[in-house]
């Protein structure tokens, strides 16, 4: 093999290597994402240095690293869990939160946790969670939590938001899931079955009461239409009644026929 026949071979291998190279030092960060470039080697643990990159990136693959971490709005459905009231009511809460990583602070949590943004929200995001409701909680007694649910979770949202943006997150949205214990579940349906009875009863007093009333106009009306009617039941009204209804024969009074019989007596 002459010497220029091997010198192309070499020349096409490191052609070659140097393509591939190519291929895996450069990557894209997509879009709702930030990129993170890494570097391996350091006195930190292995990373010496994060910072913050975008678009498209070119690295060596030999010394850095490239991670990408959603900065989309994400929500996560925690599994239910039970907190204390003040009173010692034990009530469960079933929360699911929206968030999102704030704008040029993926490095600043990489740096602190070393994990991915699933394992970050399924450990210390929840501990999060857990930790406002039962701080909230712990300050109100259970007639307090039914009285004033809608304040108790708009303090838990406010104290959940403060712990996730001091790590780098913005809390977007949260639902308790808050359910009450049976015992008070079944109080307040017996209050309320009681409160359905006696609106009925009250109701059906009223339609009685309504009845009788209108019993007595019917009957105050009966007798007066009666009194109006028997002083207007004069003879000769009585005798102007008759004629109206005579069939043309003669009524027969004592031994001879007459018209009227007299209503003097």
């Amino acid at each position: 093999m002459t010497r220029r026949v091997l010198t192309s071979i070499v020349s096409t291998i490191l052609f070659l290597i140097l393509c591939i190279v190519a291929t895996q030092s450069c990557t894209r960060v997509d879009a709702g994402h930030e990129g993170i470039l890494v570097k391996l080697y350091g006195t930190d643990k292995g990373v010496q240095d994060v910072s913050l990159v975008t678009g498209r990136v070119w690295f060596n693959p030999l010394t850095e690293e490239v991670y990408e971490f959603p900065t989309f709005i994400q929500t996560k459905d925690y599994e239910a869990f039970t907190v204390n009231a003040k009173d010692g009511s034990v009530f469960t809460v079933d929360p699911t939160i929206s968030f999102h990583v704030k704008a040029g602070a993926s490095p600043q949590i990489f740096k602190k946790y070393r994990k991915n943004i699933e394992e970050i929200s399924q450990t210390t995001l929840l501990n999060y969670v857990k930790d406002a409701f039962r701080i909230r909680l712990n300050q109100y007694s259970t007639e307090e939590i039914i009285s004033k649910r809608q304040q108790f979770e708009a303090e838990v949202q406010s104290t959940l938001d403060s712990a996730l943006q001091k790590d780098g997150f913005k809390l977007e949205q949260m639902t308790s899931g808050l359910s009450y214990p049976e015992e008070i579940v079944r109080a307040v349906n017996l209050k309320n079955r009681a409160v359905q009875q006696a609106m009925q009863v009250e109701n059906e007093l009223k339609v009685a009461e309504a009845q009788a009333r209108k019993k007595i106009v019917e009957a105050q009306a009966e007798a007066e239409a009666n009194r109006l009617r028997q002083q207007t039941l004069t003879p000769l009204l009585i005798q102007q009644q008759f004629i109206e209804k005579w069939n043309g024969s003669t009524p027969l009074y004592g031994n001879s026929p007459v018209f009227f019989k007299s209503l003097e007596k």
